[in-house]
């Protein structure tokens, strides 16, 4: 009798020992599915570069107007989501101001050349509540 129970408990801790292996398998078809979706899921709440960038972004969009910044040039007024072509020394960089949360910066900060000139973003009526 006593070897019995022993084969019993034996076989019953394989068993349970196997049935969690089985269970923790990370190539299982279910868990595999899950991660992927998961994955997926991370992926798409990850920011954009152009989402974390905190002056706006370059654009291949048509811009809404031109501005020439010279020597002379102290600020430049713009409205935040406005599309401006900034013309510095005979060089053009078409800008998108997507600067939520920020109301002035140095324009130095995205164009060189543009040392004390202060950009500053108004707010845009289209979004106001």
């Amino acid at each position: 009798m006593k070897t019995n129970f022993t084969q019993l408990a034996l076989l019953a801790a394989l068993s349970l020992t196997g049935a969690t292996a089985v269970l923790a398998d990370d190539a299982s078809p279910d868990l595999q599915q899950l991660r992927w979706i998961r994955q997926g899921q991370e992926s798409k709440s990850q920011p954009t570069a152009n989402q974390l960038a905190p002056y706006g972004y370059a654009s291949t969009g048509t811009a809404a107007r031109s501005v020439n910044v010279d020597r002379s040039t102290k600020y430049l007024n713009v409205t935040r989501l406005e599309t401006v072509k900034v013309n510095v020394d005979g060089k053009s960089v078409i800008w998108m101001f997507d600067t939520l949360g920020t109301n002035a910066f140095p324009l130095s900060k995205i164009v060189s050349g543009t040392e004390g000139v202060t950009v500053y973003v108004a707010e845009n009526p289209r979004y106001r509540p």
